[in-house]
């Protein structure tokens, strides 16, 4: 047992209540006393409400339970009737608008790529907060999208024949972004501002003009020969950055050496999904890494070849305008903080009765007084434009969850003193019933919502649990193509816009899985605005620049202007469970294929999650692709196979084997890793019973249809635990 503290009935673990004092309230109007005493009462007010809530999910879910084992066949019109008849399905609230103020503008007005990244990894941290923006250059030469044919290969030293393709890709983009009044970019010789506009000469030294003059924003350098031009297109800025002396620049015909998109302009600090924290040694990272980004002083040191690094939050950029007076542009992208859900609870606080507190009042606490520092500028840089605190809230089931989660963004102003609102919601609409209420729970936080987003990995995991007994689910990529999932993306843009999102808050989808495969992820991703939404998660800042260039491609506020009126009548296929149809017989070999897949990618994830505390990765899939995988991943695999177990489609023997099998093929991806811990003992072709990360991963398919809703968290954070005793 870790020292504790004894405060206002409150029993805290020393080290944390050290962090509190020594470096949470240093520097905020907020006493020691006055901390302490205000999360006491919020623990006191909220802690039953939140208990009622998460019964009244293992109610429902009972009930829905009871209901598929007495009607085995499928009734859509009885089953709707039925989630109506307990509660689960409710009324649709007559059309309103939410009515948020103060938005952050990155929020509210412009169209751009959302990074993800655990917070508790301050490399991570810095490098999507720094992510605002990205070099075009580097993020083509690196990544796939560049073909390596014709002399191309990337290679370990700079390779021009890759280089020039790079420059031609860019030359190309200036042609849709910056299009001229007559010719190309392609032709272009020179950049100057002549008069007050963008002067490029071309190949036949014509010189010609923008089409659209009002995107010349300004420049660094002399107006004639700039170093920089700062333009605009659908709201983002880029640069076009010259150098004749640089190889780059010097091969340039123009001496252009880079563009810079403005990428990034948002990212989520995760303290949830991809972060395993499980102890108040976890969650102090977790609060210290968030309050260094908010004081500005968060820095990391680490190798980077034979170089020693040192990586902090870049500074604002400086310009010229047109009139030459200043120009100021943050450096950083405006940082939401995603807080964990309702579920979890925490040893790092206990209440007066000793019972461990849950997780997300301390996350919205704890952060809540850490994001204080932006708002009282105790930094050098600047967050939130609008004094604004942005907490994306996860998995909450349903318009009283909402409203609970309001309930305590309010008591945490009122512990802060702060103007009402100015924390505001991210709703992650991920779970079946937040879907089909989507409108009452934006009612319910429609003072001070800025965000909904489609988790489609997470909100699969729970369409799978809610229906665990109406039958047996089809193979998982075949659930991506049923009619409820495209539903569930299409009405989620919807009914945002029919609340009035549009100029107020963000519309968002979900992540990009392969970080290594940008050419694929630039022919699909682009759908997602298409569709409506003005921000998609990325996984990287090479994925957020190249990702950025689908938002100059795609006017997103023309398609949400066109969107505006439409309500699809989707209901019905949203309640529509992904099940194999009545008297289909899957092949032996289609289930063990099934099997093979879903299992190696149980264990290639929870053995990191165990071992090692690292709760998002890039792990090899079972054909070696690299697939970011985080719990959410994971709650569909376990929840599939222990779906597929319920109804006999596969045997405990037959899953038990393909567990030791797959073991040997993760030990053999991740042999390179100094720091792995094989789950096959000394070369042994079996698992090492020993393994808690094998016992985890077992656990999470043969206990995971009782598990509350699915979720993994209490098997892992209950390994997890022993093996930190263990070490």
């Amino acid at each position: 047992m870790n020292a504790t503290v004894k405060h206002t009935g409150l029993s805290i673990d020393a080290k944390f209540y050290d962090f509190v004092n020594r470096e949470l309230l240093d520097g905020l109007p907020l006493s020691s006393d006055a901390f302490w005493q205000g999360l006491a009462n919020i623990i006191a007010i909220l802690s039953p409400k939140n208990r009622a809530l998460l019964d009244k999910r293992d109610d429902l879910q009972a009930q829905i339970d009871r209901y598929h084992v007495q009607n085995p066949n499928w009734d859509a019109k009885k089953y709707r009737t039925f989630l109506e008849s307990i509660g689960y399905l409710l009324p649709q609230p007559q059309d309103f608008e939410i009515t948020t103020e103060a938005s952050d503008p990155e929020i509210a007005h412009v169209a751009a790529p959302q990074l993800v990244v655990p917070v508790n990894n301050a490399r991570f941290a810095l490098n999507a907060a720094n992510a605002r923006w990205g070099s075009l250059y580097d993020a083509l030469y690196g990544s796939d999208l560049i073909g390596e044919d014709d002399g191309a290969e990337k290679g370990s030293k700079y390779n021009p024949v890759r280089g020039f393709k790079v420059m031609a890709y860019g030359r190309q983009l200036l042609d849709k972004m910056l299009p001229l009044n007559t010719g190309s970019h392609i032709e272009s010789t020179h950049y100057g501002i002549v008069n007050g506009a963008l002067t490029v000469t071309l190949n036949d030294s014509r010189q010609v003009q923008l089409k659209n003059s009002s995107q010349l924003v300004g420049y660094q350098g002399q107006k004639q020969n700039p170093t920089v031009i700062l333009l605009k297109h659908h709201g983002l800025h880029f640069e076009i950055c010259f150098d004749h002396e640089d190889p780059i620049g010097g091969a340039d015909k123009a001496g252009i050496k880079d563009i810079i998109l403005e990428s990034a302009l948002t990212t989520i600090m995760d303290c949830e999904d991809s972060v395993a924290a499980v102890d108040a040694e976890d969650k102090i990272l977790v609060y210290r890494n968030w309050l260094g980004l908010n004081k500005g002083a968060l820095s990391e040191q680490f190798k980077k070849g034979t170089q020693q690094v040192t990586r902090c939050l870049n500074s604002d950029r400086e310009y010229i305008s047109l009139s030459g007076e200043p120009i100021i542009l943050s450096g950083r992208a405006m940082m939401f903080v995603r807080n964990v859900g309702h579920l979890m609870t925490t040893p790092t606080v206990l209440d007066a009765q000793g019972c461990e507190v849950f997780e997300g009042i301390l996350d919205a606490v704890v952060t809540s007084t850490a994001a204080l520092h932006d708002i009282l500028t105790n930094s050098p840089f600047k967050n939130s434009q609008t004094a604004s605190i942005n907490i994306v809230k996860p998995k909450m089931h349903g318009p009283e969850e909402v409203a609970f989660t309001a309930e305590l963004f309010d008591l945490v102003e009122r512990m802060l003193e702060l103007p009402q609102n100015s924390i505001k919601m991210g709703i992650m609409d991920e779970e079946r019933r937040t879907s089909v209420n989507l409108k009452a729970c934006i009612e319910a936080a429609k003072s001070r919502v800025v965000f909904i987003n489609t988790g489609f990995l997470d909100r699969t995991g729970d369409e799978i649990h809610t229906s665990m007994l109406a039958g047996a689910v089809k193979p998982k990529e075949e659930i991506k193509a049923q009619p409820w999932i495209s539903a569930y993306e299409r009405q989620n843009v919807e009914v945002g816009l029919v609340c009035g999102f549009k100029g107020r808050a963000q519309i968002g989808k979900g992540m990009w899985p392969k970080p290594d495969e940008m050419a694929q992820m630039m022919l699909t991703k682009g759908a997602q605005l298409e569709a409506g939404a003005n921000t998609a998660w990325v996984p990287s800042p090479t994925a957020a620049t190249l990702h950025a260039i689908h938002y100059h491609e795609i006017d997103v506020h023309a398609q949400q202007s066109a969107l505006l009126n439409h309500q699809s009548q989707c209901l019905d296929d949203l309640l529509a469970p992904p099940l194999l149809p009545d008297h289909t017989i899957l092949s032996a070999s289609d289930i063990q294929s099934e099997l093979d897949n879903n299992i190696q990618g149980i264990l290639g994830y929870v053995v990191r999650w165990i071992d090692q505390g690292i709760g998002c990765s890039k792990v090899p899939d079972i054909s070696h692709v690299g697939l970011m995988e985080d719990r959410a991943t994971l709650r569909i695999s376990s929840q599939h196979i222990a779906n597929w177990l319920e109804h006999q489609i596969c045997s405990p023997a037959q899953i038990k084997a393909t567990f030791a099998k797959m073991a040997s093929v993760v030990d053999s991806q991740n042999s390179d890793d100094p720091n792995y811990i094989a789950l096959c003992k000394d070369g042994h072709p079996n698992p090492n019973p020993d393994s808690l990360a094998y016992q985890a991963a077992m656990a999470l398919v043969f206990e995971g249809k009782q598990q509350p809703n699915g979720y993994t968290e209490p098997l892992l954070h209950y390994y997890r635990r022993l093996k930190k005793q263990a070490n």
